[in-house]
């Protein structure tokens, strides 16, 4: 099984939480010795692994099938009764003047 790439997100998150732990926990300790300053960048990286690991990831991206509608066909205005001819209308003729 391959390892899942880092995501912008998970990258970001984890960098925000290694630079505001690390800040946090240096002035909550007080400490000053390099031993201390140490323990707190490792606990720092640890803790901003592990946030970066837990961010949810996307869903995988499925191909759904669309469904696409048939072609309409033209639907006739009139339908012409096959038992009686159509009315016919006389043609006028105009008088020439």
């Amino acid at each position: 099984m391959a390892m899942p790439r880092p995501t912008v997100a998970s990258l970001a998150y984890g960098s925000c939480t290694v630079i505001f732990s690390t800040f946090a926990m240096l002035l909550l300790s007080g400490t000053s010795s390099g031993v201390g300053i140490a323990v707190v960048a490792v606990s720092a990286l640890a803790l901003g692994l592990l946030v970066a690991m837990t961010v949810p990831r996307p869903a995988p991206r499925r191909l759904v099938a669309v469904a696409r509608p048939a072609v309409p066909e033209p639907v006739r205005a009139t339908v012409p009764s096959p038992l009686r001819e159509p009315a016919r209308e006389p043609v006028r003729e105009r008088a020439a003047s």
